[in-house]
């Protein structure tokens, strides 16, 4: 059948299985929004690219599917830039469409112009400059093969006009063979055996677990090899949920605001077997005194990943999940070893770190509610079933300190990047692939800023997100440096004239309240998370409560500062 170039772009997308698509139209995509009505799938209509791309992100995070994002030429395509690189360094899989000026025109200073493929080029798995229509249904369909195999990522596909309105005989392929493309799904059975070697040798094992473990599905492979042979289990902040946040050998987040446990664990381990990890700065502190201890055994499908940041013993460069099913048919047949009994003297003494440094906060002579507690509370009245969202900084990290993550997709945060501004349309996103659910945005009086103007869309397709506020009157973490490292020199952080989020969420059409006291926070919030509607919560905490632990920047992580 004959289609033009927006009806290719759409009968793609079904074809694709495609069922939400975020977007804002322009000018350059025109002809696409014409076709749309005649399609199945839902097109949300967010107030700003950047919230359709990051909501787009939190479908894809929350689903495991991949998010699709639909923009017009010029400031609508660059306006995707930030939620691109967020899910870029995320590994999030995404299909970026933006408009083009027709290819007659590219080059020429046109109307809403802009290099979007040049722009992107460093925040991307791949883009595409579609140039004539011929090539248009095959493009689609290796775009989100790219995106969906290998390490996910975001995908651009630019589509200039005259290619949208352009028509072909439609054929869309089959299977994708790409021959500079082939990602590593097998582990290498030699390396296999080198790491059982290992794990029967050692004493003190340590099971480091990323968002590699939850891009892959491979959270119930690392939560046998835990039980099974008894090893204690530490995440990284995009890792958290890979592993039950309430089972006993779970000691928390490692880094600059992991836990006392975790960060110990790792520098006394003499095994840690990391999985889909990338070795961030935030995760090692001092390079040189990283797991010293111990050899370092790293799984990742990224070739890239390995030994970029850390030097390993053993690399394998396959897919998470069947490295740890190699692992645990080995491990598995071995009758040999007391599993239990060989490592309970290193948990114990794993346990023994998190009793005497576990995570609290005082709570004595403020009069103001401490933004821990209020986490804690989201925690006791959702039971660890609620999709958390976060925006970064303080609220980000007290969500990852204080909150349990049961399952894997349930916390939806900007790890790589840092974004502010992430996590409402995020849990948009969330909340559209899971209707049902409740899903909830701890953010901070600063980082809700930034995408408030989502309050719209949440409203207008009825979607009832939860915002907490967690309003300390500052941008809570450049303050905190501020007050430990520059003198308390408050320039810049302090937020005086901020709005009236109450007043703000009703003239949006949503629900407000505002919570003052600490006795009012367990009823108000169970109130809140109870109604149908978007609602905000705005919570008057502590003005200078810090996050701790702190790894001070290029400190071992031993060297943590302590409540």
């Amino acid at each position: 059948m004959e289609l033009t170039g927006a009806q290719v772009l759409l009968e793609s997308l079904r074809r694709e299985g495609v069922e939400v698509v975020f977007g804002y139209p322009g000018g350059a995509t025109i002809d696409i929004y014409h076709e749309l009505p005649k399609y199945p799938f839902r097109h949300v209509l967010t107030r700003h690219e950047q919230g359709a791309v990051h909501a787009a992100d939190g479908y894809a995070r929350a689903s495991g599917k991949v998010g699709v994002c639909l923009v017009t030429s010029g400031p609508g395509a660059t306006n995707t830039v930030t939620g691109i690189a967020t899910a870029y360094m995320d590994s999030i899989p995404l299909v970026v469409f933006t408009g083009q000026v027709p290819t007659s025109l590219i080059g020429n200073d046109a109307f809403q112009e802009a290099d979007i493929v040049g722009i992107t080029r460093p925040c991307v798995k791949h883009n595409y400059l579609v140039k004539d229509i011929k090539d248009l249904a095959e493009t689609i369909k290796q775009a989100f093969y790219l995106a969906s195999t290998g390490r996910p990522g975001p995908v651009l596909v630019d589509l200039p006009k005259d290619v949208l309105q352009a028509t072909v005989e439609y054929a869309y392929p089959g299977e994708i063979h790409m021959r500079s493309y082939n990602p590593h799904y097998e582990p290498n059975s030699r390396q296999i055996q080198r790491v059982v070697d290992l794990m029967r040798f050692s004493r003190k094992p340590l099971l480091f677990v990323g968002g590699g473990v939850i891009g892959s599905n491979a959270s119930e492979d690392i939560l046998w090899m835990a039980k099974k042979l008894n090893i204690p289990v530490i995440g990284s902040l995009m890792g958290l949920g890979a592993f039950p946040g309430n089972e006993p050998l779970w000691f928390g987040m490692v880094g600059m605001h992991g836990t006392y446990a975790a960060n110990m664990a790792v520098n006394n381990a003499d095994l840690l077997l990391a999985v889909g990890v990338r070795f961030d700065d935030r995760v090692t502190g001092k390079l040189s005194s990283f797991a010293e201890k111990g050899k370092i055994v790293h799984i990742d499908i990224d070739p890239t990943s390995i030994r970029k940041n850390v030097s390993v013993d053993v690399p394998m460069v396959c897919d998470c999940r069947r490295a740890l099913k190699a692992l645990r048919n080995e491990l598995g047949k071995d009758t040999s070893i007391n599993w239990e009994e060989k490592h309970e003297e290193w948990v114990t003494k794993i346990r023994t770190w998190e009793k005497s440094q576990p995570m609290t906060y005082d709570t004595n002579g403020s009069s103001f509610i401490k933004p821990q507690m209020v986490i804690e509370t989201i925690y006791e009245l959702t039971k660890g079933r609620a999709i958390i969202a976060t925006e970064v900084g303080q609220n980000q990290m007290w969500a990852a300190q204080f909150y349990k993550y049961h399952k894997p997709r349930t916390l939806l945060t900007s790890g790589g990047l840092g974004t502010m501004g992430y996590g409402f349309p995020a849990a948009i996103g969330a909340q559209l692939a899971f209707p049902g659910s409740l899903v909830i945005d701890v953010a901070g009086d600063g980082s809700i800023q930034m995408n408030i103007q989502e309050l719209a869309t949440a409203v207008s397709y009825e979607l009832p997100v939860k915002i907490v506020i967690l309003n300390n009157g500052h941008l809570g973490m450049v303050r905190q440096w501020q007050e430990l490292f520059y003198n308390r020199n408050y320039c810049s952080t302090c937020l005086h004239k901020n709005p009236d989020f109450v007043a703000l969420a009703k003239a949006y059409g949503a629900q407000g309240y505002r919570i003052e006291k600490r006795d009012d926070v367990a009823p108000v919030l169970k109130e809140a998370f109870a109604t149908k509607e978007p609602t905000i919560v705005d919570v008057l905490v502590e003005p200078e409560e810090n996050v701790y632990p702190m790894v001070p920047a290029g400190a071992s992580l031993t060297d943590m500062l302590l409540v």
